[in-house]
């Protein structure tokens, strides 16, 4: 299963988003899965890319040529596509992906989920979309999603098309069951 992981190009300021992405990256490449991203080697993004390689996992990069041209693409990842523009790497990242993580970011990720929630709604995919509440990064936005249903902009049932993990076994199990997923001790 090809999973995407949208994420941010900075780690952030508290360790635990990086610690959270190389543990999601170990438990990917544990349980065969590949890695889906952004292409980059910085961040979050190559935190997690790094991650899955040195467990010996498939990791795809999927890059615009303004930020390849930028050298902040991960040239040792498994494929390292070369796109033209934002709009693409988003598609080629969805045609690519069996299952959809957000991760802590900044505008970058808010879109690309935002994004692919949007499609998920329209029908356009049926893949999960997972948000990967670390420390609980997300909370703001879940309590606005929840208002946007309150106040009648966003249907209910459309909220099923979301779910919410705390840990990467979590997101893990909310790909595959539980009995088949594979823990590091």
């Amino acid at each position: 299963m090809n999973v995407c992981v949208f994420c941010g190009s900075s780690t952030g300021k508290n360790p635990v988003f990086a610690q959270t992405a190389a543990e999601l990256g170990v438990l990917l490449a544990e349980n065969s899965h590949s890695l889906v991203y952004g292409g980059g080697k910085v961040g979050l993004m190559g935190v997690i890319a790094d991650a899955v390689l040195n467990k010996g996992g498939e990791v795809i990069g999927i890059i615009p040529k303004f930020l390849m041209d930028r050298e902040v693409g991960h040239s040792g990842v498994t494929k390292l596509e070369v796109v033209q523009s934002m709009h693409q790497r988003k598609q080629r990242m969805a045609d690519l992906s069996d299952a959809f993580v957000a991760m802590p970011g900044g505008w970058g990720t808010l879109e690309e989920v935002a994004e692919i929630l949007t499609w998920r709604q329209l029908g356009l995919i049926t893949n999960p979309v997972i948000l990967l509440n670390v420390n609980n990064f997300f909370g703001p936005l879940i309590a606005q999603l929840n208002g946007m249903v309150d106040e009648g902009f966003v249907r209910k049932e459309y909220m099923n098309n979301l779910r919410i993990a705390s840990t990467p076994k979590e997101v893990l199990s909310l790909i595959i069951p539980p009995e088949g997923l594979k823990v590091s001790l």
